[in-house]
């Protein structure tokens, strides 16, 4: 190590938000900004961040794959917010492999710059079923292996413009007025809004503590997919849409449809729909007892969601 690892959190910490040019990675860096936290962003083009420069971060260019550009990134870094995933896109390889050799690259230099504490976010759900939950599970070992105190949050669906899950729910809800839906619509989800997901990766950088955490957040209530359809036409002021049952459609076949139907990516439909066969529901709520944050209910979650995506 080439340095003494810091203490984490505090009002002075110097935050670094890897991903910043994401959907959540850009709310958290303007919620952190707006709290008059110090904020260094990091993105491959930082052209991207331009908006957060002008609010007053720091913005950096680098690139997790490209393990040369990331000591200077990480350089006075106290708590480094991992939010970086491939999840399917692109088509130079294998997603799950690119996200390893970027948790490895990125937990190496963390230690190595004397990080106190890495922040992630993957997903609730058993890893078995879905090759996107295990790289965002593979992801959050890797960066132990760092030695870095990690505090990996999972959370199922989160209700946001930029959420992939809520965008796949509000376009099938929005573009259809009747729905052949698959059996992995009826499983159980916990579904939690974007701004609880920024209040509790806000809040981690001050957790008291230094050993690895896993702390699953989720909203306060427990539906289905198909719940969620119909909570979505509430908000967005249609009927709910009929459904028609159709128990043989495959993942494979349920992304080429989304991707039909919907504007998300077939690339990135298949792994979501994956982690759809198995439930996602909070079974440990120990963790979210340790933070003041009052869960946002659905209805009010999904309104918001969709004046969201709408205002876009």
């Amino acid at each position: 190590m080439s340095g003494d690892a810091r203490s984490a959190g505090g009002a002075g910490a110097s935050l670094l938000v890897a991903g910043a040019t994401g959907y959540i990675g850009e709310l958290l860096a303007e919620r952190l900004l707006d709290r008059d936290r110090r904020v260094r962003c990091m993105a491959r083009t930082p052209e991207r961040a331009a908006g957060l420069e002008r609010r007053g971060a720091e913005i950096v260019s680098a690139d997790v794959l490209r393990p040369e550009t990331l000591p200077p990134a990480l350089a006075g870094v106290d708590v480094a917010y991992y939010l970086v995933h491939s999840m399917g896109r692109g088509g130079d390889g294998d997603f799950a492999e690119r996200d390893k050799r970027a948790a490895r690259n990125f937990g190496r230099a963390a230690r190595e710059s004397g990080v106190g504490r890495i922040v992630y976010l993957g997903g609730l759900g058993d890893a078995d079923t879905s090759k996107h939950l295990r790289s965002r599970h593979e992801t959050a070992k890797i960066l132990r292996e760092s030695g870095v105190p990690v505090i990996y949050f999972r959370a199922a669906a989160v209700l946001g413009a930029g959420s992939e899950s809520f965008r796949t729910v509000y376009y099938l809800v929005k573009r259809l007025p009747f729905m052949l839906t698959p059996s992995w619509t009826e499983n159980q989800t916990q579904p939690i809004a974007i701004a609880d997901v920024l209040a509790y990766l806000e809040a981690a950088a001050d957790l008291p503590g230094a050993g690895p955490e896993t702390i699953e957040i989720g909203g306060p209530e427990v539906t289905s997919y198909a719940g969620m359809m119909d909570a979505a036409a509430e908000a967005i002021g249609v009927r709910p849409r009929p459904r028609i049952s159709v128990p043989v459609l495959s993942p494979g076949l349920s992304s080429r449809w989304l991707g039909l139907v919907t504007p998300v990516d077939t690339g990135v439909a298949k792994p979501l729909v994956e982690g759809l066969t198995t439930d996602t529901v909070v079974r440990d709520p120990s963790g979210m007892a340790r933070f003041e944050i009052e869960p946002t209910p659905l209805a009010e979650a999904m309104r918001a969601a969709v004046a969201e995506i709408e205002r876009r």
